[in-house]
C-alpha cells in the first residue's frame, strides 16, 4: 500500500454521490496494490503490463457509462472521471490504454456502428476478451487530421484500405483497428481486425515517455475490408472528432491524479527531509510552491466536477472539454516539474514516482490536441474567428 492521501481543500467529496465515492475507492485500492507495486519495472523494461489487463476488465473500467446491454454499468461521467484520474495517478499509460479502449474505440462503435456491431464487438471489449485501438494521426497529419492521406476504395467484396497512421495507443497488441479514411473524399470509420492481409502494426520503440504503454504504427496495404466492417453512422471529420472529445475529457481528470500523486510525493518528502536542522517543509519557498500545487489542483477538480456535470446533463461542448483539458495538463506539467525539483537529486530516482510522471505529461500534453490547438480551440469559439487553416 501507498501512503497516498487524496489534497481535498474545497471538500468536493460532498459533492460527489456514494456510487461515485465507492468506485473511486476502489479504482484507488487497485492502483495501489496492483500498479503502483510493479509500474516502475514496466516503465524501466518499456513493456505494458499486460497481467493487469482483465484485473481492469473485472472493476468495470472499460466502456462503464455504456448500457449495460452492451457490457457497460451505466455510471456517470463523474465516475468516470473519478475512474481515469485514480488509472492515471498509477501512470499516464494505465489511463491511456483505459481511455483509449472506452473513448476511442467503444465508443465510436456505440454512437457510429450497426446494431450486429454494437452487440458483437462491446461486451467482448468491456471484458477485456478483444483490444482495440485506434487510428486517425498520420505520420504528417498530427494536428491537422482533416489533411489525411489514408484512403478507402469501394470495390466489389468491400473497401481496400491504403496508408499509414502514427502514435497509435495498443496498436500492436490490438484485435481491431478503428481506422479512419477518406472515402470518395469523405471521412468515415473502419473496423480493421487483427490479421487482416496487408494490415502490420510495428510497436514504436525508442520512446522516453509513456514507456509503460505500447505505441506502434498501423500499416495498410490493400487491406481488404469486408463490408460490414465499415461504420454506417460515421461520416465526416466531425465523426473522430466527437471520439477525441470523449478521450480529452478523461485526459482531464486523468491528469489531475498525476499531479495528484506529485504533490502527495512531495508533501511527504518535504515534511521527513531535514536540512539545516529542520524539514524543508518549514522553509518558506518549499511553503509557497506547496501552495501553488495545492491550489491549481483545487481549481482543476473544480473544473472536472463541473465539466462531468455538464456532459452529465448534456450540455457539455468540445471547447469546455479543450478548456479543461489545456489547464489542467499545463498544471500537472508544472507541477511535476516543482516536485522533481523540490526531491532534488532523489526526484531523479525511480524510488520516486515524479520523474516518469514528468516524462509522461510531456506526451499527455501534446496528444489528443496539443496545448497550443486548445488554445485556438478557445480563441476561435471566443471570437467567432478562426486562427488556423484556411
Amino acid at each position: 500500500m501507498t501512503n497516498f492521501k487524496q489534497p481535498d481543500y474545497y471538500l468536493l467529496d460532498d459533492l460527489f454521490t456514494d456510487v461515485e465515492k465507492a468506485i473511486r475507492e476502489t479504482v484507488r485500492d487497485f492502483v495501489d496494490n496492483e500498479v503502483i507495486p510493479i509500474i516502475e519495472k514496466y516503465n524501466q523494461e518499456m513493456k505494458f503490463p499486460k497481467e493487469l489487463i482483465p484485473k481492469m476488465a473485472e472493476l468495470g473500467v472499460f466502456g462503464p457509462t455504456l448500457p449495460p446491454e452492451y457490457g457497460g454499468m451505466g455510471i456517470s461521467n463523474i465516475a468516470y472521471g473519478l475512474i481515469m484520474q485514480e488509472l492515471e495517478r498509477g501512470d499516464s499509460g494505465i489511463r491511456s490504454f483505459a481511455s483509449v479502449q472506452s473513448g476511442l474505440v467503444m465508443y465510436p462503435i456505440f454512437t457510429f456502428g450497426s446494431e450486429v456491431q454494437k452487440k458483437f464487438w462491446l461486451p467482448k471489449l468491456a471484458a477485456a476478451e478483444k483490444i482495440g485501438c485506434f487510428g486517425l494521426t498520420e505520420p504528417d497529419f498530427g494536428s491537422n487530421p482533416g489533411g489525411m492521406i489514408t484512403k478507402a476504395e469501394k470495390v466489389e467484396s468491400g473497401y481496400l484500405l491504403n496508408g499509414a497512421k502514427m502514435w497509435i495507443t495498443n496498436g500492436t497488441i490490438a484485435d481491431v483497428a478503428v481506422v479512419w479514411a477518406k472515402l470518395d473524399g469523405k471521412v468515415k470509420g473502419f473496423l480493421v481486425e487483427k490479421g487482416t492481409k496487408g494490415f502490420s502494426a510495428p510497436e514504436t520503440k525508442g520512446k522516453l515517455s509513456l514507456r509503460a504503454s505500447v505505441t506502434s504504427e498501423l500499416i495498410f496495404e490493400d487491406c481488404l475490408i469486408p463490408e460490414e466492417n465499415i461504420l454506417p453512422n460515421s461520416g465526416g471529420l466531425k465523426s473522430p472528432l466527437m471520439c477525441l472529445t470523449q478521450a480529452r475529457y478523461g485526459i482531464a481528470w486523468g491528469v489531475v491524479g498525476l499531479a495528484m500523486e506529485c504533490y502527495n510525493t512531495v508533501l511527504n518528502y518535504s515534511l521527513s527531509r531535514i536540512q539545516f536542522g529542520k524539514p524543508i517543509a518549514s522553509f518558506q519557498i518549499t511553503q509557497e510552491k506547496l501552495a501553488y500545487m495545492l491550489t491549481e489542483i483545487t481549481k482543476a477538480q473544480l473544473l472536472c466536477y463541473h465539466l462531468g456535470k455538464l456532459k452529465d446533463s448534456g450540455k457539455m461542448k468540445p471547447q469546455h472539454v479543450s478548456l479543461a483539458k489545456r489547464n489542467n495538463c499545463e498544471i500537472a506539467k508544472i507541477i511535476a516539474s516543482n516536485a522533481r525539483e523540490m526531491l532534488g537529486a532523489n526526484g531523479i530516482l525511480d524510488e520516486y514516482p515524479i520523474m516518469r510522471h514528468l516524462n509522461n505529461i510531456e506526451s499527455v500534453k501534446t496528444y489528443e490536441g496539443t496545448h497550443e490547438m486548445h488554445t485556438l480551440i478557445l480563441g476561435e469559439d471566443i471570437t467567432g474567428i478562426a486562427a488556423y487553416g484556411d
